[in-house]
């Protein structure tokens, strides 16, 4: 009967998700079309706000309480599902346009944030030059309070340049499309998010009360039930998006996600409580790193995300599932 519960949960996670994603991309789309901001300003920014809620709430929670493997590994795995199986997903259905802004400023800031979150994790266990030595489960290290304020600080700094970038930016071509009510824009990304925290967090409590019944260990849950529940309002965010023609809000979302997981996530987390990290979630770190420059090659390639490439990032993904399942 609890199993049951649990999956009907999961069922109701998935409509909310999908419903709220659908709204918050047309009340978001109408800000950028009203305000003449970029479609990639706003998926930089709300948007990604937005879907990167859940990860939120689950991390400072999992923080608070002490779960320091589900705060970490919800980050390292949302950031790993929304590489390979977000843009993955879009670019199989279809071929997806790279903005120019992403690849020169975004993409290439992401990837110095991972390296600076991979020093922080590894740094201390690679002096002592004992870092294979440990077992997966062995704390090797931990994200600190001051580099959960570093975090933060950079979060800001990055918000205030992406404001200053829409200023400057502005569309001034006309629109067809008739303007949205103000009122209405605001109702339907409120509801959207709404929507979304609230499918996110269904999901997650109705898979992770299965897997734990399965005896899975908390680093293993965070990597993979917690991370795709947390994960999903990205991918079908940027499905919807997509199908929607809004590209550049695509692509924006998922790398404005990963920034906001590390800078904004994880710094609010270790700034309540620091995190200790195992080796697993060092191993997980260097793995996100390989698979951000394998990313960054396929943007690099054309500007765009081809189909067969979408598929080989979904296959990346679901290898490193059974790699994090089997270690």
């Amino acid at each position: 009967m609890k199993v049951l519960l649990d999956i009907l949960i999961l069922l109701v996670g998935f409509v909310a998700l999908i419903k709220g994603a659908d709204w918050f991309v047309d009340g978001s789309a109408a800000v950028a079309r009203k305000f003449r901001v970029p479609g990639v300003i706003i998926g930089l920014t709300i948007v990604a706000m937005g879907t990167s809620a859940p990860e939120l709430a689950v991390s400072t929670s999992a923080a608070i309480q002490g779960s320091n493997e589900i705060a970490i590994s919800n980050v390292l795995g949302s950031n790993l599902f929304n590489l390979l199986m977000v843009l993955g997903i879009c670019a199989i259905i279809h071929t997806v346009p790279v903005n120019d802004i992403i690849v020169k400023r975004d993409y290439p800031v992401n990837l110095i944030i991972t390296v600076i979150l991979i020093l922080f994790t590894s740094l201390p266990a690679l002096m002592k030059g004992g870092l294979f030595r440990h077992e997966m489960s062995d704390n090797v290290g931990e994200v600190s309070r001051v580099a959960g304020i570093c975090f933060l600080v950079i979060f800001i700094v990055y918000i205030i340049l992406l404001i200053r970038n829409a200023r400057k930016n502005r569309t001034e071509e006309e629109e067809e499309v008739a303007p949205m009510p103000g009122w209405k824009c605001l109702v339907l990304i409120l509801v959207g998010i709404g929507c979304i925290v609230g499918g996110g967090e269904a999901v997650v409590y109705g898979a992770k009360n299965i897997a734990l019944a399965a005896g899975m260990s908390e680093t293993l849950v965070g990597l993979t039930i917690v991370a795709l529940g947390t994960s999903l309002p990205e991918l079908v965010t940027s499905i919807v998006a997509a199908h929607k023609g809004q590209t550049d809000m695509a692509v924006g979302n998922v790398v404005g996600s990963n920034l906001f997981n590390i800078l904004l996530i994880l710094g609010v987390s270790c700034t309540i409580h620091p995190i200790s990290v195992n080796l697993a979630n060092v191993l997980d770190g260097f793995i996100l790193l390989g698979v951000s420059v394998i990313t960054l090659a396929f943007l690099l390639n054309g500007r765009k995300i081809k189909r067969w490439e979408g598929i080989v990032m979904v296959a990346l993904y679901v290898g490193d599932m059974v790699f994090a399942v089997l270690r």
